[in-house]
């Protein structure tokens, strides 16, 4: 069992940053993929990032690529999001999820176990 709270959500303007963090409990945080997610309003859920159990393999939407990074610490069994160059189209909640996969997937079924996110609001 892998339970995840996520934290860093907030309101920033267009061009801001922010840094969401997603804390995991249980031993086995480092076997998992992690990902993170977002749904804006009216919108179906989509697939933002995902790293490797090791941290040395990601995977990013080409919406963010470039501007977010992806990272993690399995010793403080913590997954990261670096979030730059902020625009209103990254206005979402931003959920972490873990996949018990091998490989990076962008699948949201595939992972098994989801926070209950946070909110992100970039104003223009």
């Amino acid at each position: 069992q892998v339970q995840l709270v996520e934290s860093g959500g907030g309101l920033v303007q267009a061009g801001g940053s922010l840094r969401l963090s997603c804390a995991a409990s249980g031993r086995t945080f480092s076997r998992y993929v992690m990902g993170w997610f977002r749904r804006a309003p009216g919108k179906d859920r989509e697939f933002v990032a995902a790293i490797s159990w090791r941290g040395d393999s990601t995977y990013y939407a080409d919406s963010v690529k470039g501007r977010f990074t992806i990272s993690r610490d399995n010793a403080k069994n913590t997954v990261y999001l670096q979030m730059n160059s902020l625009k209103p189209e990254d206005t979402a909640v931003y959920y972490c999820a873990a996949a018990d996969e091998v490989g990076l997937t962008t699948t949201a079924r595939k992972y098994d176990y989801w926070g209950q996110g946070t909110q992100v609001t970039v104003s223009s």
